[in-house]
Protein backbone atom coordinates (compact mmCIF):
# COMPACT_ATOMS: atom_id res chain seq x y z
CA UNK A 1 0.00 0.00 0.00
CA UNK A 2 1.45 3.34 -1.09
CA UNK A 3 0.25 6.86 -0.41
CA UNK A 4 1.03 8.51 -3.75
CA UNK A 5 -0.25 12.07 -3.37
CA UNK A 6 -2.51 14.44 -1.50
CA UNK A 7 -4.13 17.72 -2.57
CA UNK A 8 -5.68 20.16 -0.08
CA UNK A 9 -8.04 23.03 -0.72
CA UNK A 10 -9.02 25.32 2.18
CA UNK A 11 -7.95 22.69 4.72
CA UNK A 12 -6.69 24.14 8.02
CA UNK A 13 -3.99 26.68 7.03
CA UNK A 14 -3.69 25.45 3.41
CA UNK A 15 -5.49 27.39 0.69
CA UNK A 16 -4.19 25.18 -2.11
CA UNK A 17 -1.52 22.51 -1.78
CA UNK A 18 -0.37 19.39 -3.64
CA UNK A 19 2.24 16.82 -2.55
CA UNK A 20 3.60 13.70 -4.24
CA UNK A 21 5.14 11.19 -1.82
CA UNK A 22 7.95 8.71 -2.31
CA UNK A 23 7.24 5.05 -1.55
CA UNK A 24 10.05 5.14 1.02
CA UNK A 25 10.73 7.73 3.71
CA UNK A 26 9.24 11.22 3.42
CA UNK A 27 10.28 14.06 5.72
CA UNK A 28 8.21 17.18 6.41
CA UNK A 29 10.33 19.63 8.36
CA UNK A 30 9.98 23.19 9.60
CA UNK A 31 9.34 25.24 12.71
CA UNK A 32 6.42 24.53 15.00
CA UNK A 33 2.94 25.81 14.09
CA UNK A 34 3.67 25.96 10.35
CA UNK A 35 1.22 23.26 9.25
CA UNK A 36 3.19 19.99 9.23
CA UNK A 37 0.70 18.13 11.41
CA UNK A 38 -2.20 19.50 9.34
CA UNK A 39 -0.94 17.50 6.34
CA UNK A 40 -0.76 14.34 8.43
CA UNK A 41 -4.24 15.02 9.77
CA UNK A 42 -5.56 15.29 6.20
CA UNK A 43 -3.97 11.93 5.35
CA UNK A 44 -5.59 10.36 8.40
CA UNK A 45 -8.99 11.85 7.57
CA UNK A 46 -8.65 10.38 4.06
CA UNK A 47 -8.23 6.90 5.46
CA UNK A 48 -10.67 7.00 8.36
CA UNK A 49 -13.07 9.97 7.77
CA UNK A 50 -12.05 11.31 11.21
CA UNK A 51 -9.35 13.55 12.63
CA UNK A 52 -6.72 11.79 14.76
CA UNK A 53 -7.11 14.71 17.18
CA UNK A 54 -10.87 14.28 17.48
CA UNK A 55 -11.54 17.62 15.76
CA UNK A 56 -14.99 18.32 14.34
CA UNK A 57 -15.41 18.67 10.59
CA UNK A 58 -16.04 22.41 10.75
CA UNK A 59 -12.71 22.86 12.58
CA UNK A 60 -10.86 21.37 9.59
CA UNK A 61 -12.05 24.10 7.24
CA UNK A 62 -9.78 27.09 6.67
CA UNK A 63 -10.85 30.19 8.56
CA UNK A 64 -13.24 32.33 6.54
CA UNK A 65 -14.23 29.47 4.19
CA UNK A 66 -17.40 27.39 4.05
CA UNK A 67 -15.96 24.10 2.83
CA UNK A 68 -12.76 22.16 2.33
CA UNK A 69 -11.56 19.48 -0.10
CA UNK A 70 -9.04 16.64 0.29
CA UNK A 71 -8.01 14.51 -2.68
CA UNK A 72 -5.75 11.53 -1.96
CA UNK A 73 -4.37 8.92 -4.35
CA UNK A 74 -3.46 5.52 -2.94
CA UNK A 75 -1.94 2.52 -4.70
CA UNK A 76 -3.08 -0.84 -3.41
CA UNK A 77 -2.65 -4.27 -5.03
CA UNK A 78 -1.30 -2.53 -8.13
CA UNK A 79 -4.42 -0.38 -8.54
CA UNK A 80 -4.85 3.36 -7.93
CA UNK A 81 -7.70 4.64 -5.77
CA UNK A 82 -8.62 8.32 -5.65
CA UNK A 83 -10.31 9.33 -2.42
CA UNK A 84 -12.18 12.65 -2.56
CA UNK A 85 -13.54 14.29 0.58
CA UNK A 86 -15.79 17.32 0.54
CA UNK A 87 -15.99 18.76 4.07
CA UNK A 88 -18.78 21.23 4.78
CA UNK A 89 -19.47 23.45 7.77
CA UNK A 90 -23.13 22.68 8.23
CA UNK A 91 -23.66 19.39 6.37
CA UNK A 92 -22.20 15.87 6.55
CA UNK A 93 -19.01 15.36 4.55
CA UNK A 94 -19.24 13.89 1.06
CA UNK A 95 -16.90 11.04 0.11
CA UNK A 96 -16.17 9.56 -3.31
CA UNK A 97 -13.88 6.70 -4.34
CA UNK A 98 -12.65 6.94 -7.93
CA UNK A 99 -15.26 9.69 -8.40
CA UNK A 100 -18.12 7.42 -7.33
CA UNK A 101 -19.92 8.75 -4.21
CA UNK A 102 -20.25 6.34 -1.29
CA UNK A 103 -23.09 6.29 1.22
CA UNK A 104 -21.36 4.69 4.19
CA UNK A 105 -17.98 5.45 5.73
CA UNK A 106 -17.39 1.71 6.06
CA UNK A 107 -17.00 1.53 2.26
CA UNK A 108 -13.83 3.61 2.59
CA UNK A 109 -12.14 1.57 5.29
CA UNK A 110 -9.37 -0.72 4.12
CA UNK A 111 -8.27 1.33 1.12
CA UNK A 112 -5.73 3.33 3.13
CA UNK A 113 -4.54 1.73 6.38
CA UNK A 114 -2.59 4.09 8.62
CA UNK A 115 -0.57 3.63 11.80
CA UNK A 116 -0.29 7.08 13.40
CA UNK A 117 2.32 7.70 16.09
CA UNK A 118 2.46 11.06 17.88
CA UNK A 119 3.97 12.33 21.15
CA UNK A 120 0.49 11.98 22.70
CA UNK A 121 0.66 8.24 22.02
CA UNK A 122 3.70 7.98 24.27
CA UNK A 123 1.36 8.83 27.13
CA UNK A 124 -1.27 6.22 26.24
CA UNK A 125 0.00 4.03 29.07
CA UNK A 126 -0.22 6.59 31.88
CA UNK A 127 -3.23 8.58 30.63
CA UNK A 128 -6.85 7.73 31.38
CA UNK A 129 -8.89 4.78 30.03
CA UNK A 130 -10.51 6.90 27.29
CA UNK A 131 -7.13 7.15 25.52
CA UNK A 132 -6.72 3.39 25.53
CA UNK A 133 -10.30 2.81 24.32
CA UNK A 134 -9.61 5.27 21.52
CA UNK A 135 -6.54 3.23 20.54
CA UNK A 136 -8.64 0.05 20.41
CA UNK A 137 -11.38 1.68 18.37
CA UNK A 138 -9.10 3.47 15.91
CA UNK A 139 -7.25 0.31 14.96
CA UNK A 140 -10.22 -2.06 15.03
CA UNK A 141 -12.32 0.27 12.84
CA UNK A 142 -9.58 0.29 10.19
CA UNK A 143 -9.26 -3.48 10.21
CA UNK A 144 -12.88 -4.51 10.63
CA UNK A 145 -15.82 -2.70 8.99
CA UNK A 146 -18.25 -4.87 11.00
CA UNK A 147 -16.70 -3.57 14.22
CA UNK A 148 -17.15 -0.02 12.94
CA UNK A 149 -20.84 -0.75 12.35
CA UNK A 150 -21.29 -2.27 15.80
CA UNK A 151 -19.47 0.61 17.51
CA UNK A 152 -21.47 3.24 15.63
CA UNK A 153 -24.76 1.55 16.56
CA UNK A 154 -23.68 1.12 20.18
CA UNK A 155 -22.72 4.78 20.56
CA UNK A 156 -26.02 5.97 19.06
CA UNK A 157 -28.03 3.69 21.35
CA UNK A 158 -25.93 4.75 24.36
CA UNK A 159 -26.69 8.41 23.64
CA UNK A 160 -30.41 7.65 23.27
CA UNK A 161 -30.44 5.68 26.53
CA UNK A 162 -28.65 8.46 28.41
CA UNK A 163 -31.14 11.00 27.09
CA UNK A 164 -34.02 8.77 28.16
CA UNK A 165 -32.54 8.34 31.66
CA UNK A 166 -32.60 12.11 32.09
CA UNK A 167 -36.08 12.46 30.60
CA UNK A 168 -37.53 9.84 32.96
CA UNK A 169 -36.81 12.16 35.90
CA UNK A 170 -39.36 14.57 34.44
CA UNK A 171 -41.68 12.04 32.79
CA UNK A 172 -41.72 8.80 34.85
CA UNK A 173 -44.10 7.10 32.41
CA UNK A 174 -41.18 6.83 29.94
CA UNK A 175 -39.55 4.22 32.20
CA UNK A 176 -41.45 1.46 30.37
CA UNK A 177 -39.44 2.16 27.20
CA UNK A 178 -36.04 1.75 28.86
CA UNK A 179 -35.94 -2.01 28.27
CA UNK A 180 -36.11 -1.43 24.49
CA UNK A 181 -32.82 0.49 24.56
CA UNK A 182 -31.32 -1.94 27.07
CA UNK A 183 -31.75 -4.91 24.74
CA UNK A 184 -30.12 -3.09 21.84
CA UNK A 185 -27.28 -1.83 24.03
CA UNK A 186 -26.63 -5.38 25.23
CA UNK A 187 -26.73 -6.77 21.68
CA UNK A 188 -24.06 -4.45 20.30
CA UNK A 189 -22.14 -4.16 23.57
CA UNK A 190 -21.49 -7.91 23.61
CA UNK A 191 -20.15 -7.80 20.05
CA UNK A 192 -17.77 -4.95 20.89
CA UNK A 193 -16.47 -6.77 23.98
CA UNK A 194 -15.92 -9.92 21.94
CA UNK A 195 -14.03 -8.07 19.18
CA UNK A 196 -11.83 -6.16 21.61
CA UNK A 197 -10.97 -9.34 23.47
CA UNK A 198 -9.88 -11.09 20.25
CA UNK A 199 -7.89 -8.01 19.20
CA UNK A 200 -5.91 -7.99 22.46
CA UNK A 201 -5.29 -11.73 22.08
CA UNK A 202 -3.83 -11.12 18.62
CA UNK A 203 -1.65 -8.27 19.87
CA UNK A 204 -0.32 -10.54 22.61
CA UNK A 205 1.03 -12.85 19.92
CA UNK A 206 3.17 -9.98 18.62
CA UNK A 207 3.92 -7.52 21.46
CA UNK A 208 6.12 -9.69 23.76
CA UNK A 209 8.86 -10.33 21.19
CA UNK A 210 8.98 -6.71 20.05
CA UNK A 211 9.22 -5.47 23.63
CA UNK A 212 11.93 -8.00 24.49
CA UNK A 213 14.04 -6.57 21.67
CA UNK A 214 13.44 -2.98 22.80
CA UNK A 215 14.35 -3.81 26.41
CA UNK A 216 17.40 -5.93 25.54
CA UNK A 217 15.62 -9.15 26.59
CA UNK A 218 15.16 -7.77 30.11
CA UNK A 219 11.36 -7.40 30.09
CA UNK A 220 8.31 -9.27 28.84
CA UNK A 221 5.23 -7.18 28.13
CA UNK A 222 1.74 -8.68 28.31
CA UNK A 223 -1.46 -6.79 27.53
CA UNK A 224 -4.67 -7.43 29.48
CA UNK A 225 -8.13 -6.45 28.32
CA UNK A 226 -10.17 -5.06 31.23
CA UNK A 227 -13.83 -5.03 30.19
CA UNK A 228 -16.10 -2.97 32.39
CA UNK A 229 -18.47 -5.93 32.33
CA UNK A 230 -18.14 -9.47 30.99
CA UNK A 231 -20.05 -10.40 27.86
CA UNK A 232 -22.40 -12.82 29.60
CA UNK A 233 -22.98 -10.51 32.58
CA UNK A 234 -23.98 -7.37 30.72
CA UNK A 235 -27.75 -7.88 30.91
CA UNK A 236 -27.70 -8.68 34.62
CA UNK A 237 -25.35 -5.79 35.50
CA UNK A 238 -27.32 -3.29 33.45
CA UNK A 239 -30.51 -4.20 35.32
CA UNK A 240 -28.68 -4.24 38.66
CA UNK A 241 -27.40 -0.67 38.09
CA UNK A 242 -30.63 0.75 36.68
CA UNK A 243 -31.52 2.75 39.81
CA UNK A 244 -28.06 4.30 39.87
CA UNK A 245 -28.24 5.13 36.15
CA UNK A 246 -31.58 6.86 36.69
CA UNK A 247 -30.17 8.84 39.61
CA UNK A 248 -27.18 10.16 37.68
CA UNK A 249 -28.76 10.24 34.21
CA UNK A 250 -26.04 8.17 32.53
CA UNK A 251 -25.22 4.56 31.71
CA UNK A 252 -22.61 3.16 34.11
CA UNK A 253 -22.21 -0.31 32.59
CA UNK A 254 -20.82 -1.26 29.17
CA UNK A 255 -17.79 -1.25 26.86
CA UNK A 256 -17.76 2.57 26.82
CA UNK A 257 -16.04 2.19 30.20
CA UNK A 258 -13.50 -0.51 29.23
CA UNK A 259 -9.76 -0.31 29.83
CA UNK A 260 -6.60 -2.28 29.10
CA UNK A 261 -3.46 -2.81 31.18
CA UNK A 262 0.22 -3.31 30.38
CA UNK A 263 2.08 -5.71 32.63
CA UNK A 264 5.80 -6.45 32.94
CA UNK A 265 6.63 -9.31 35.30
CA UNK A 266 3.10 -8.91 36.79
CA UNK A 267 3.66 -5.20 37.50
CA UNK A 268 1.03 -2.80 36.14
CA UNK A 269 3.09 -0.28 34.18
CA UNK A 270 0.21 2.21 34.13
CA UNK A 271 0.66 2.77 37.85
CA UNK A 272 4.12 1.57 38.78
CA UNK A 273 6.23 1.83 35.61
CA UNK A 274 8.94 4.39 35.04
CA UNK A 275 8.52 6.93 32.24
CA UNK A 276 11.09 4.96 30.22
CA UNK A 277 9.14 1.74 30.63
CA UNK A 278 5.87 3.46 29.71
CA UNK A 279 7.43 4.91 26.55
CA UNK A 280 8.93 1.54 25.59
CA UNK A 281 5.48 -0.03 26.03
CA UNK A 282 3.89 2.62 23.80
CA UNK A 283 6.56 2.05 21.15
CA UNK A 284 6.00 -1.73 21.34
CA UNK A 285 2.28 -1.18 20.92
CA UNK A 286 2.69 0.94 17.78
CA UNK A 287 5.17 -1.45 16.17
CA UNK A 288 2.79 -4.30 16.97
CA UNK A 289 0.02 -2.40 15.17
CA UNK A 290 2.13 -2.40 12.02
CA UNK A 291 2.71 -6.14 12.20
CA UNK A 292 -0.96 -6.83 12.93
CA UNK A 293 -2.06 -4.84 9.88
CA UNK A 294 0.44 -6.77 7.75
CA UNK A 295 -0.98 -10.07 8.99
CA UNK A 296 -4.61 -8.97 8.60
CA UNK A 297 -4.59 -7.46 5.11
CA UNK A 298 -1.34 -8.84 3.63
CA UNK A 299 -0.24 -5.26 2.97
CA UNK A 300 2.01 -2.84 4.80
CA UNK A 301 0.20 0.19 6.24
CA UNK A 302 1.41 3.76 5.84
CA UNK A 303 3.29 4.82 8.96
CA UNK A 304 2.96 8.41 10.16
CA UNK A 305 5.39 9.74 12.79
CA UNK A 306 4.35 13.18 13.98
CA UNK A 307 7.39 14.72 15.69
CA UNK A 308 7.70 11.60 17.80
CA UNK A 309 11.44 10.99 17.39
CA UNK A 310 12.33 14.10 19.37
CA UNK A 311 10.47 12.57 22.33
CA UNK A 312 12.47 9.31 22.29
CA UNK A 313 15.99 8.71 23.59
CA UNK A 314 18.66 7.58 21.11
CA UNK A 315 18.26 3.82 21.74
CA UNK A 316 14.49 3.91 21.20
CA UNK A 317 14.96 6.19 18.18
CA UNK A 318 17.38 3.70 16.63
CA UNK A 319 15.10 0.75 17.34
CA UNK A 320 12.13 2.51 15.73
CA UNK A 321 14.10 3.62 12.67
CA UNK A 322 15.58 0.15 12.18
CA UNK A 323 12.10 -1.38 12.39
CA UNK A 324 10.50 0.65 9.60
CA UNK A 325 12.95 0.40 6.70
CA UNK A 326 10.48 -1.65 4.61
CA UNK A 327 7.40 0.52 5.08
CA UNK A 328 6.33 3.84 3.56
CA UNK A 329 6.75 6.47 6.24
CA UNK A 330 5.82 10.15 6.55
CA UNK A 331 7.74 11.91 9.33
CA UNK A 332 7.49 15.44 10.69
CA UNK A 333 10.32 17.12 12.55
CA UNK A 334 11.70 20.59 13.21
CA UNK A 335 15.12 19.84 11.66
CA UNK A 336 17.08 17.15 9.84
CA UNK A 337 19.97 16.80 12.29
CA UNK A 338 18.45 13.85 14.16
CA UNK A 339 18.21 11.84 10.93
CA UNK A 340 21.75 12.62 9.83
CA UNK A 341 22.96 11.59 13.29
CA UNK A 342 21.17 8.25 12.96
CA UNK A 343 22.32 7.74 9.36
CA UNK A 344 18.71 7.38 8.31
CA UNK A 345 17.97 6.96 4.60
CA UNK A 346 15.70 9.75 3.39
CA UNK A 347 13.92 9.50 0.04
CA UNK A 348 12.07 12.80 -0.09
CA UNK A 349 12.23 16.03 1.90
CA UNK A 350 9.65 18.81 2.10
CA UNK A 351 10.07 22.12 3.90
CA UNK A 352 6.91 23.55 5.45
CA UNK A 353 6.67 27.29 6.10
CA UNK A 354 3.40 28.97 7.08
CA UNK A 355 1.09 26.80 5.02
CA UNK A 356 3.34 26.46 1.97
CA UNK A 357 5.35 23.35 1.09
CA UNK A 358 8.51 23.21 -1.04
CA UNK A 359 10.12 20.03 -2.36
CA UNK A 360 13.82 20.02 -1.39
CA UNK A 361 14.77 16.45 -2.39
Amino acid sequence: MILKSIALNHFRNYSDMFLEFDKGTNILYGDNAQGKTNILEAVYVSGTTKSHKGSKDKELIQFGQEESHIRTVVERDGLDYQIDMHIKKHKPKGIAINKVPIKKASELFGILNIVFFSPEDLNIIKNGPSERRRFLDMELCQLDSIYLYHLTKYNKILNQRNKLLKDINFRPELADTLSVWDMQLIEYGKKIINSRNKFIERLNEIVPNIHKNISGNREELILHYEPNVKEDDMERELLKNQARDLKFGMTSIGPHRDDMSFNIQDVDIRRFGSQGQQRSCALSLKLSEIELVKQSIRETPVLILDDVLSELDSSRQNFLLNSIHDIQTVITCTGLDEFVKNRFEINKVFRVVNGTVSDEM
